[in-house]
């Protein structure tokens, strides 16, 4: 690579680490301006205010989508709007450390599921990274002594679950092959919408949108729009510019890195203090799931390298990584 080439590298990296920071940041954002009677009414006013943009941005390829794909893409909106569900409820009742550093474990549940589903085998580090990545999640869940995990420990858990069964969907879906990343993500956003909607509107479902944005204060509405603005919007874009740019795996790496800064929002911001097993903890997460996507990304750019010939019509992992902007 020329020195021309790697300075442009570099500063292609940076929005995308600042990325990687505002994901991390989102959790404490979520927590802020978020109970649970408005959890419902937060993620339909948060992604009331970032859908139109996206359409209007995508209109011309949002046109093109032929039925088969728009139902697909419904489909796995359906699955997004559970992994909002898990993630905002989830980070209601546990800490915004809690929640960034549990979510992370995404990165070695999803290796493990696709090497189930090839039916392949991976390596003996990886399975050692996996399970340092778990005993973290045991001890940061103790908090300051030891306990039963909490139940948005759990939720957050969950939430880490459906993540990676929505990434396996979506790279294995033949109905969604084909389609560009923002089409694909805004019809999933819509769907989800949809979804939080109707359960808005269900007796018992908490504050309807219009009477907790009645309720909103300045900084509830700041809150809101950081979500909206940074966390999806400015996400996606600037992947789907770096990524132009770059390179998924380049771009995905940096993404990685949203779990520290989660840990270090919650502690220096949010005034969390995790305990000595609960900092314990968080190293090894952090170390997990580090070690264990370096692991993995060796493992993908292998079968990619060897695939590429016969496997042309895979979904483009930049669709994978676009869809992590509407997830966190």
């Amino acid at each position: 690579m020329s020195v021309t080439a790697a300075r442009g590298a570099r500063l292609t990296d940076l929005p995308v680490l600042l990325v990687a920071v505002v994901w991390g940041s989102s959790y404490l954002a979520a927590k802020g301006v978020t109970t649970e009677r408005t959890v419902l009414a937060v993620l339909v006013l948060r992604f009331a205010v970032a859908l139109p943009v996206l359409v209007a941005a995508g209109w011309r390829r949002l046109r093109v989508l032929s039925a088969v794909q728009i139902r697909g893409a419904g489909l796995l909106g359906l699955m997004l709007a559970v992994i909002f569900l898990l993630e905002t409820y989830g980070v209601v009742h546990t800490s915004a450390t809690n929640a960034g550093l549990i979510i992370s474990l995404t990165m070695v549940f999803t290796p493990l599921a696709e090497s189930r589903v090839r039916g392949t085998r991976l390596p003996g580090s990886f399975m050692a990274a996996a399970g340092l990545s778990v005993l973290g999640v045991a001890l940061l869940t103790q908090g300051t002594g030891f306990s039963a995990p909490s139940g948005g420990d759990l939720l957050m858990l969950g939430a880490a679950v459906a993540r990676t069964a929505h990434v396996l969907a979506m790279s294995r879906m033949e109905s969604v092959r084909g389609a560009d990343a923002l089409s694909l993500t805004t019809v999933q956003l819509g769907g989800a919408v949809v979804v939080f909607a109707v359960l808005a509107a269900v007796p018992g479902g908490g504050a309807s949108p219009w009477a907790a944005a009645a309720g909103f204060g300045a900084g509830d509405w700041v809150g809101l729009l950081y979500l909206s603005a940074f966390c999806t919007l400015f996400a996606f874009f600037v992947q789907m510019w770096a990524v132009r740019r770059t390179s998924p795996s380049r771009v995905s790496l940096l993404l990685g890195t949203e779990p520290v800064w989660a840990a270090a929002v919650g502690i220096a911001l949010g005034g969390e203090r995790p305990g000595w097993p609960g900092l314990s903890g968080a190293v090894l997460v952090l170390a997990g799931t580090a070690w264990g996507r370096s692991l993995a990304d060796r493992e993908r750019v292998a079968a990619t390298q060897k695939t590429a010939v016969v496997d042309g019509a895979a979904v483009p992992e930049e669709a994978a990584i676009s869809a992590g902007a509407a997830a966190s």
